[in-house]
């Protein structure tokens, strides 16, 4: 049995209707509040609650930051990160630039778009919406650590965004994935405003917001055991918005930049306004492993995360965890190529790059060709929908003029990961069932950071966390 999650993004993605998303369909809450607290960022509260959306039941998900002595209620899909090059402290939609007044936070729905002014107090909304203390069963959870008086004006680049991951309480698989999302950001900034990428800055009033969303968005895939992700086209608004330098399009450029390098498909609405904002196109790339649903599925569970505007359809992101049947005829492809020609650093890219686009498996085996040459066979395994994109990245990344391939079947074990409680702390562990028996697999990470910070050999961290998850049955 394979699970898969489903993003349908019929209404555009950003990060925190993704969070919310994740979050109804079941996420553990309590391990995304543990680790955002050991992140020592705080300047936020968050708030859980519901809404409704055309009169569909979502879940609300929001960071209200907190500047001075008011809050600064931010509304992801409205703004979500700003960023700025050098001095200038430029806000507004193509890398979420936004403007500042003494007064207050207000938003205007004006006909090129959405204007938007940024205050130092408050954050008022002209949509139509209000949120937060309004919402049934809302709840709301300060953030805490060193900087909570933070001041309005501290800036962060990608380094010092990949320190404070660096600080999460949390697996490495869920740091790379937080750092890869924030990459993607970061370089389509880079891209959008012609500066080096260590020059593009996320201002203090963006970076908070950002973090919780990519982070909870990592927390919370890994806390469902997902490893299969399908993203739906992205549908994205119509018309302009306006920064402070003047009038740019939807979508704005980070966004797009975003969707052309990482190959997202963006379908194009006449609703008004922003969809899709850079955290939500940096989410879908990043997250993304198959490029089409199978054949046939089961639905298992069904998400709801709200969006903070109101359009004609339900503005909410629908995250579905569907089944599909392994049989014995479960098909796959095996690409081959043997190499010669190509350096340890350059086959050992390619094969990162390759397993990284989706393939289930890349292996290298040492073989001799045509005139004694050492040489190796570069073994690619995938699904039939990722033969054409793995196999240019094989002929592009390494020196090989050709590939062979060819269909193979495969009978695989029902599988879903778990995290177990052992005596040196929680830990992941893979279960799996063939004929009726389930067999217990550490997971390799969990088992190295048992042995780093105890002290203990692999083999009495590996017995213990498979001890727990036999006594768990």
């Amino acid at each position: 049995m394979e699970k898969i999650l489903y993003l349908e993004c019929n209404s555009g993605i950003s990060g925190d209707m993704t969070v919310g998303a994740l979050l109804d369909l079941g996420a553990d809450r309590g391990a995304l509040e543990r680790a955002l607290g050991s992140l020592g960022v705080g300047g936020y509260h968050l708030h859980f609650g519901r809404t409704k959306k055309c009169g569909l039941d979502a879940f609300d998900f929001d960071v209200h930051l907190e500047e001075g002595d008011g809050e600064h209620h931010h509304h992801h899909h409205e703004h979500e990160e700003g960023v700025h090059g050098h001095h200038h402290h430029e806000h507004g939609e193509e890398g979420h630039f936004q403007e500042h007044v003494e007064a207050g936070h207000h938003h205007e729905h004006g006909t090129e778009g959405h204007f938007h002014e940024h205050g130092e107090v408050g954050h008022h909304h002209g949509h139509g919406e209000e949120h937060g203390h309004s919402h049934a069963m809302a709840e709301h959870i300060h953030g805490s650590g060193a900087e909570h008086h933070h001041h309005p004006h501290v800036h962060r680049n990608y380094a010092d965004i990949c320190a404070i991951i660096d600080r999460l309480d949390s697996n490495d698989r869920v740091k790379e994935l937080a750092k890869r999302m924030f990459r993607i950001v970061a370089e389509a900034e880079s891209k959008a405003h012609g500066l080096p990428i260590d020059q593009v800055h996320f201002h203090e009033v963006g970076a908070i917001d950002s973090i919780v969303d990519i982070i909870g968005v990592a927390v919370c895939l890994d806390s469902l055991g997902i490893e299969n992700v399908v993203v739906s086209p992205l549908a994205e608004g119509s018309g302009y918005v306006r920064c402070q330098h003047g009038v740019i399009p939807v979508p704005v450029p980070a966004t797009a930049n975003i969707a052309q390098t990482h190959g997202l498909t963006l379908r194009l609405t006449d609703n008004d306004g922003e969809m899709v904002t850079p955290t939500g196109a940096a989410i879908a790339a990043a997250v993304k492993t198959m490029d089409r649903l199978p054949a046939s599925c089961r639905i298992v569970k069904t998400g709801m995360g709200a969006g903070k505007k109101d359009f004609k359809q339900a503005n909410v992101l629908r995250a579905m965890i569907l089944e599909t049947e392994e049989s014995a005829g479960d098909q796959m492809w095996v690409m081959e190529s043997n190499i010669d020609d190509c350096t340890g650093e350059m086959l050992g890219f390619a094969m990162e790059m390759i397993l990284a686009a989706g393939a289930a498996d890349v292996w290298a085996t040492p073989i001799f060709m045509k005139k004694n040459r050492p040489a190796y066979m570069v073994s690619v395994l995938c699904r039939e929908d990722k033969v054409e994109e793995l196999e240019t990245l094989v002929l592009t990344q390494t020196t090989t003029i050709g590939v062979r391939r060819y269909p193979v079947s495969r009978t695989i074990m029902d599988r879903r990961n778990e995290t177990v409680s052992t005596r040196f702390g929680d830990a992941q562990v893979k279960v799996c069932g063939y004929k009726g028996k389930q067999y217990f697999y550490p997971e390799y990470e969990s088992v190295k950071t048992i042995c780093r910070e105890h002290g203990v050999d692999f083999r009495t961290a590996y017995d213990e966390i498979r001890r727990k998850a036999e006594e768990a049955r």
